[in-house]
């Protein structure tokens, strides 16, 4: 589908290696005062003085995290950095800087790369972050991109997984099961799609859904809310791979049980009429969807009444200590244990 959205196609090998990095590169400006020199030399430099610096890095593959023939290559882009912005938020943490590499096929022309780094540099002007460095190189699979993002955060601020305590209470920000179903949709209509070329699919109904799955958004305004709330969290985790699987990542590095509860978890109006539609469960959606990097953080009770009247937040469990297990309390009060089934890229 590359081949039908752009017109002009001119082959990487014109340019060669460093002059395409000069040409994805040249929109990119530095607004960070920790960036001392971004693009434009061997290495970055980068001065963060007394604050602590958090990395993360994540890889997307061509064919295991995306399709392209449903993924337009500038919300692509954007995705990318918001998976790795999520993890430097889920530390609480201001996320300043990222390095993108990419590897790509002769299959890309030079436009499909500037379509997907523009979708990069919107990301970063959105999310106040420098790009400061990168590599790129060919690929005889496709595309690949891995990012890596820096962010600071004060010492006494940093927030772990390893933090929740007995009787602190399990929060989730925004809602969830949103960027499952819309894959869902997706994955159905590319279906159609084959069967019939000539059928545009109509995609209004399901507009949110879509949006989440292609086009979500960090949650770097939770991070400034904890602040002007006064409230730490006691721990906190990105939602990446499903509600089931972060609460278990909580629970192990805390070494405390937790009662989920059923009723509590927050679910979109689109998300429930979608699940109707394709018959599927909402609870196991949410469990198990994953990709909706909203923010899962455990709070002491103390804190509660700063964020209860607070939309933002739902409080969906209860810690306990780690020989009362880990449960799913359903609707009709029965207790499941909860289990990891969220993504796993390596078997799924």
């Amino acid at each position: 589908m590359l081949e039908d959205k752009n017109p002009q196609r001119t082959p990487l090998s014109e340019l060669g290696e460093f002059k395409l990095i000069d040409h994805l590169t040249k929109h990119f400006t530095v607004t960070q005062k920790s960036t001392i020199k971004g693009i434009g030399d061997d290495a970055a430099i980068l001065n963060f003085k007394d604050k602590e610096i958090v990395v993360t890095t994540d890889l997307l593959v061509e064919g295991v995290h995306f399709d392209l023939s449903y993924v337009p290559l500038k919300h692509l882009g954007y995705k990318a950095v918001m998976v790795n912005l999520s993890d430097v938020y889920a530390m609480n943490a201001k996320a300043t800087q990222i390095t993108v590499s990419i590897a790509v096929s002769n299959r890309f022309p030079l436009e499909a790369l500037e379509e997907l780094y523009a979708g990069i540099t919107t990301a970063a002007k959105i999310y106040n972050i420098d790009v400061v460095g990168g590599d790129t190189t060919s690929s005889v699979s496709g595309l690949v991109i891995s990012i890596t993002a820096l962010g600071e955060v004060s010492q006494n601020k940093v927030v772990k997984r390893d933090g929740a305590k007995p009787n602190d209470l399990l929060v989730v920000t925004g809602d969830i099961g949103g960027a499952y179903m819309g894959l869902q949709v997706l994955e159905r209509e590319k279906e159609v799609f084959k069967v019939n070329p000539n059928n545009q699919p109509d995609l209004s109904m399901y507009t949110y859904i879509v949006e989440r799955q292609l086009k979500p958004e960090a949650r770097k305004d939770i991070v400034e809310l904890l602040e002007k709330l006064e409230v730490k969290p006691t721990s906190m985790i990105d939602i990446s791979d499903g509600l089931s699987s972060e609460i278990i990542h909580i629970c192990e590095q805390s070494n405390v049980g937790i009662d989920l509860y059923e009723n509590k978890i927050p679910l979109d109006p689109q998300v429930i009429s979608a699940c109707e539609e394709f018959d599927i469960d909402s609870t196991t959606v949410a469990l198990n969807g994953g990709e909706d990097y909203e923010l899962l953080l455990s709070i002491s009770q103390e804190d509660y009444p700063k964020i209860k009247a607070n939309p933002n937040f739902t409080v969906i469990g209860y810690f306990t200590e780690k020989e009362k297990g880990r449960h799913l309390v359903t609707r009709a009060e029965e207790r499941i244990e909860i289990i990891a089934q969220g993504w796993n890229s390596l078997k799924n």
